[in-house]
């Protein structure tokens, strides 16, 4: 990748921007929903969105393989692809100014971009390739989350774990990257194992600390852990110990219900699995909770989704918690009121298409992950092939957790590629990052999206926030 001397101009300067939080609205909802499907290599894959606003601009800032983004004169970075999750370093030293991803592959990592720089690093790495999920060893798999904790951590966790009675599997891990804004050579890379193992991907936070996961599978389920230590200054006390639960909507046999639910404990207040749980000891010898067995269980049940993948959650004025929930497989976005525990299902195929007026039906396929903007707007990325796949606006002005209307935002049109990370800057409200992951070309790439602070066209969806009611 080859930046025009224009192109530079415009990241340094937007970068630039990064350290002094900015206090102003976004851009980003000024938009006009788009109709139709892009198509499959009709725009270059340096700039492969369509973009709902002629003020949006995108630009490429990493490339899988491109020296550019390097340091002079250093041996190739290890690069194994898949890029997926992004967050940056929220609180802290130099705070906004790295961006972090993650590989999702059989030899996954870590890499770091500098925004000011423009210099990706990669900060860590598995030692080799995996040779299985059920072969002994020091490997990993498949990294998706990507999570800057409140004590100024770095979360990440493996997408793989075994179904019942399968052979168990060594994955399902969550971990920390305790200072990731170190030196590679001494990144500290931590197992969290009180956690239990899952096939994770969304990992979200509320404003009592308490971490929200789920395992990535149909018929599965959502999962809260309290920390017995929720303002903890590191993560060795933050799971030093807590209590697991699992989401039950009713009484938890009704796939997908909505309505009142209650969170059913898994683990005493320590940490310590219930009586009945179902403990397994993966092929390293470390004994665990299986998070996808155990809420089978009468016992323990715990309401099925099928497919939840991402998450994210939305702060109300009067400090009222949405947590949003996509789950792929029947197109469908939940929202779980956190002060009352009440699960409404947000979005839908029944949802209605701001273009059209109209149910927005077959448009609206595979949600998969979710990104909310500094105004509280929330956007929902289709896993879908480039060409058809779509970002989808979420219109709630009500903030009662069921969008009135989605709106198509932007298209991918990179071949065999497909969206995920979608990250809104939070110290400038027109910055967003994105991920173009596993394209036909081999060529991963890290998007830049801005939108133009002087824009005064388009559909324009502000009016959000307007009730926050109880």
């Amino acid at each position: 990748m080859k930046f025009m001397t224009s192109s530079i101009a415009i990241v340094v300067s937007f970068a630039s921007l990064i350290a002094t939080a900015i206090a102003a609205d976004t851009n980003f909802d000024d938009f006009t929903p788009m109709t139709g499907d892009v198509g499959e290599s009709t725009l270059p894959e340096a700039a492969p969105y369509k973009l709902s606003s002629q003020k949006f601009t995108q630009i490429s800032v990493v490339a899988r393989g491109d020296a550019d983004n390097e340091i002079p004169g250093s041996p190739a970075r290890f690069d194994s692809g898949n890029y997926d999750m992004h967050t940056a370093n929220e609180t802290g030293a130099d705070i906004g100014r790295y961006l972090f991803t993650v590989f999702e592959t059989g030899q996954p990592g870590i890499q770091r971009t500098d925004l000011r720089t423009m210099i990706t690093t990669t900060i860590w790495q598995s030692p080799a390739a995996d040779p299985g999920a059920t072969v002994p060893g020091n490997t990993y798999r498949s990294f998706d989350a990507s999570r800057w904790t409140p004590w100024g951590g770095l979360l990440t966790a493996e997408e793989s774990w075994s179904d019942p009675g399968a052979a168990t599997s060594k994955h399902g891990r969550l971990f920390e990257v305790t200072n990731p804004l170190a030196d590679p050579a001494d990144i500290e890379f931590v197992h969290r194992d009180i956690l239990p193992r899952v096939s994770h991907e969304g990992l979200a936070f509320d404003r009592k600390n308490n971490l929200y996961f789920i395992d990535e599978r149909n018929g599965s389920h959502i999962f809260k852990f309290t920390s017995v230590r929720p303002m903890a200054k590191n993560g060795d006390d933050f799971f030093a110990g807590g209590q697991t639960f699992v989401l039950r909507v009713g009484d938890g046999t009704v796939p997908e219900a909505t309505g009142k639910a209650r969170w059913i404990p898994l683990t005493d207040a320590h940490g310590n699995p219930l009586p009945g749980v179902v403990i397994v000891t993966d092929p390293n010898g470390i004994t665990a909770i299986d998070g996808r067995a155990t809420p089978k269980l009468d016992a323990f049940r715990g309401t099925a989704f099928d497919r939840p993948e991402d998450m994210e959650i939305k702060t109300l004025k009067n400090g009222r918690q949405l947590l949003y929930v996509a789950t792929t497989t029947n197109n469908k976005v939940f929202a779980i009121d956190l002060r009352r525990t009440h699960v409404q299902l947000a979005v839908s195929r029944d949802t209605i298409d701001m273009a059209t007026g109209d149910p927005v039906g077959l448009a609206f396929t595979s949600p998969d992950n979710i990104a909310i903007d500094v105004e509280g707007n929330m956007y929902i990325v289709e896993d879908q092939p480039g060409g058809v796949e779509d970002i989808w606006f979420l219109k709630d002005h009500n903030n009662d957790g069921v969008a009135e209307a989605i709106g198509k935002w932007a298209s991918l049109s990179t071949a065999g590629a497909e969206s995920t990370g979608l990250y809104f800057d939070t110290f400038n409200p027109n910055v967003a990052y994105i991920n173009v992951q596993h394209p036909r070309s081999g060529v991963d790439r890290t998007i830049m999206f801005i939108a133009d602070r002087d824009e005064d066209d388009h559909y324009d969806d502000r009016g959000h926030g307007r009730d926050d009611r109880d």
